[in-house]
């Protein structure tokens, strides 16, 4: 294989170093850098045999050196956002949910919905896809989202179909999950997000050495992959020649991201190529992405784009008082112009990680978000909260799992009995971190209808019908464990390692 078909599309980058009339230190590292990666990507794609199998892993290479190289002279030139040319988008950029059209389901049937299904529940202690993780009424994430497409199909006759980008940590889960699916009023397609190779940070080289290396050397870029993997997967053609228009994107975590008619009809109106789901920002949500004004363009700017010193401006409400939910509405012969003409230039994240036997590496990442620079009349919605119901945590669990909310369709609705519009604030400690430990110190889910705050620390076990209401804080110190028994109703308590209760 001619060691040049692992150059991108675009004009050779060694050729942009050498027209440049000043060549730093950094710069020329950089072109050996991009040379030396060049020849291992050749080297990789050679220790593939199938002919097939080896023309795909050599376009993804290709994808993932592309990458590489604007990595490598975006650090040469140490761009950085000038943090004073940052400013607020302007209000006909964000437009208030309140303001929107009335549903309609004629368009229904342009309308295709694609979850983001790459996740591992690594962080709640599970090993397989997170979307296969029961979240209420013994129905999992997965299930949850067929229930309300189904019913979408079913009320209003159309086809919308399901699509799920996996990664090659979960495809195998995925598609043995799905099967159970296939009686249902519902079209799924499953395709693969790219897998690059994570790069040592002091060689700047890959760290697979053949094509099937392990799966520790390897990850899934980001959804911001979505676009690159959507067109080479062959799914947005195939979308298009459907009659297929729009694609509602989020992450299959998020249950609050259903499809929401006014949306595409205020999509479709104002002939807007791409929106972005917005919501008021809170303590809670520091770490989000946010939507600004840089020098009359509007972009997504991630916490990790932020340099240190402007890390608290970037989380204070002040500022930025909105924050991105992931929800996407994008058009697709947009998506397919954009593709095959200028391409996507993702704001590229990197993310250091220390492998098992501690040696640093580097994966470089893309925000799917961060694509609505590349669209036309592109903007921002600010949706009520309940579009943004993430379970990142087993916190957020509790809250699903709770009589605070019940399933219509699929669907979470907030219980009529709650009396305030906000859902409680509920912190568990580490010994609730893993959802086998979630599962066992929880004898049933406590009813928790008039809860404002829980706060649990330490090694508590609930019995069953528990109440919860007001401010509890549950405390157990070192080596003592509390035991809250059966029936136990807990109103503005708090409860200390020797079991003392004091009033709050």
């Amino acid at each position: 294989m001619p060691a040049d078909s692992l150059m991108p599309r675009t004009e050779s980058f060694n050729a942009r170093v050498r027209g440049a009339s000043h060549i730093d230190f950094k710069t020329a590292t950089t072109g050996v850098a991009a040379k030396a990666m060049r020849n291992e990507l050749s080297a990789l794609v050679n220790t593939v045999k199938d002919p097939e199998t080896k023309k795909a892993f050599d376009t993804e290479m290709q994808s993932f050196f592309y990458l590489f190289t604007r990595y490598l002279s975006e650090r040469a030139r140490s761009q950085e956002l000038d943090w004073e040319r940052i400013a607020s988008p302007s209000e006909d950029k964000i437009v208030p949910y309140s303001k929107l059209p009335a549903a309609d389901s004629s368009s229904l049937n342009k309308l295709a919905v694609l979850k983001v299904n790459g996740g591992l529940g690594t962080s709640m202690g599970m090993t397989g896809a997170k979307s296969a993780l029961e979240v209420k009424d013994d129905m999992t994430f997965l299930d949850l989202t067929v229930r309300q497409i189904e019913h979408l199909n079913t009320t209003h006759r159309v086809d919308v179909p399901l699509i799920l980008m996996t990664s090659f940590n979960t495809h195998e889960d995925t598609l043995r999950i799905i099967k159970k699916y296939a009686n249902q009023q519902l079209r799924i397609t499953t395709f693969n997000q790219s897998r690059y190779p994570r790069i040592f940070k002091e060689t700047l080289l890959p760290c697979p050495r053949t094509a099937d290396d392990d799966k520790k050397h390897w990850y899934p870029p980001g959804h911001g992959d979505l676009y690159n993997a959507l067109t080479h997967s062959g799914v947005l053609d195939q979308l298009l020649s459907e009659g297929k228009e729009y694609l509602f994107v989020s992450n299959s975590d998020n249950l609050g991201a259903v499809v929401d008619e006014s949306i595409l009809q205020h999509m479709i109106n104002t002939q807007s190529e791409f929106i972005m789901e917005v919501t008021d920002k809170t303590k809670a949500d520091i770490k989000g992405g946010t939507l600004i004004d840089y020098e009359g363009h509007i972009r997504l700017l991630e916490v990790a784009q932020v340099p240190n010193e402007h890390i608290e401006d970037f989380k204070s409400v002040r500022k930025f008082k909105i924050f991105n939910t992931n929800n996407l509405w994008i058009n697709l012969r947009a998506l397919k112009r954009v593709m095959e003409t200028e391409g996507m230039e993702l704001d590229i994240i990197v993310n250091p990680k220390t492998t098992d036997d501690g040696q640093a590496v580097v994966q470089l990442e893309t925000a799917a978000g961060a694509a609505i620079k590349h669209f036309n009349n592109a903007h921002g919605v600010n949706v009520p909260r309940s579009r943004f119901l993430p379970v990142k945590s087993c916190s957020d669990l509790l809250l699903i799992k709770s009589d605070i909310y019940s399933l219509q369709h699929g669907q979470l609705v907030i219980n009529p009995n709650r009396m305030f519009e906000t859902t409680p604030v509920i912190k568990l400690g580490d010994h609730f971190k893993k959802i086998q430990q979630f599962q066992k110190r929880f004898k049933k889910i406590p009813k928790i209808i008039e809860l404002d705050h829980l706060t649990v620390t330490g090694d508590v076990y609930f019995g069953r019908n528990v109440t919860l209401r007001g401010t509890v804080i549950v405390v157990a110190n070192e080596g003592q464990r509390i035991d809250i028994p059966d029936g136990c109703v807990l109103e503005n308590r708090l409860l200390s390692g020797n079991l003392n209760m004091i009033e709050l």
